[in-house]
């Protein structure tokens, strides 16, 4: 029993899309390594950071949809610890408080540790304030921006332009115009993955009164959207890389872009839910071997 426990703390934790918090650090920190201003404990903390709150808001995903009523029986993904009765809804709640907790510690010491000004500490707290709330209001409080079609346009911010220029900053301590294109690019990915997510739940979503984006538009051209999101993505890395990169050796990325298609192609000839089913793992560790394979062309270069 207590095995089984475990196993559902760690699948409520949701790792298949850990890779997006990791994505974005990887490739905010190899800019600021093709910048000569790498800096590797705040590379760390930034990814422990990043990676604690992917599990806050997680975790506030079960505990708010739990509230609604949108994680029912008829949920196509696989059934969370409370949806099976494993973990119950105070264990749930207690459980949101020490990892949220443990993130607030975590900013800290990345704060304590890479902040060279007052101005830089405080925009940075309030940065991480501002990601632990919008972790947890994705689908907790009266109004949760999740049901209103908002998700998309958050994990952009989140997992794109502030998960890589934000990374890039603590270790240079500047702003760069270089950086818009690789945090463009991974907002975009990060996006898909998403996508894939909502194309999957569609219908229960529909019926839980969850007006995601894909709710909105429907499944069709949220399908075609999701094509628009890895095209986006790969034109971003392709502009950069012909401005940017001198040599062959740092186009490797390239290599990910037939796998990418295959999946856009995938998506657009199986639109049922249980078909989809698989896509969101894949989806996601495709946006972090891209963005890793990316990185390490900026670090060639």
């Amino acid at each position: 029993m207590k095995s089984s426990k475990c196993k559902m703390w760690f699948e409520t934790a949701r790792p298949k899309t850990l890779p997006l918090a990791i994505a974005s650090i990887v490739t905010g920190s190899a800019l600021a390594y093709h910048h000569q201003h790498f800096n590797g404990m705040v590379a760390l903390l930034a990814l422990l950071t990043a990676t604690l709150l992917q599990i806050v808001s997680n975790f506030a995903n079960d505990y708010g949809d739990h509230i609604k009523g949108s994680d029912t029986e008829e949920r196509i993904g696989p059934l969370r610890g409370i949806q099976q009765g494993v973990i119950s809804f105070a264990q749930l709640r207690i459980g949101l408080i020490l990892v949220t907790a443990a993130s607030m510690v975590s900013g800290l010491a990345l704060i304590f540790v890479a902040c060279q000004t007052w101005n830089d500490v405080i925009a940075f707290a309030l940065l991480g304030v501002l990601a632990i709330i919008a972790s947890i209001t994705y689908t907790v409080g009266k109004k949760p921006y999740g049901y209103m079609g908002l998700g998309d346009l958050s994990v952009f911010i989140f997992f794109g332009l502030l998960g890589v220029g934000g990374t890039y900053y603590l270790q240079a301590h500047q702003v760069s115009s270089s950086m818009f294109l690789p945090a463009m690019m991974s907002g975009f990915l990060a996006v898909a993955v998403l996508n894939i997510n909502n194309l999957r739940d569609v219908e229960q979503d529909k019926k839980a009164g969850k007006n995601t984006l894909i709710v909105r538009i429907g499944a069709k051209y949220g399908c075609y959207y999701h094509v628009v999101l890895l095209a986006l993505a790969a034109i971003c890395a392709l502009v950069f890389a012909v401005n940017h990169f001198k040599h062959w050796y740092s186009f490797l990325f390239v290599v990910i872009l037939p796998l990418l298609v295959k999946h856009a192609i995938f998506v657009l000839r199986h639109k049922q839910a249980l078909e989809l089913r698989p896509m969101l793992a894949q989806m996601a560790k495709l946006a972090l071997l891209f963005n890793i394979i990316f990185s390490l062309g900026l670090c060639f270069a």
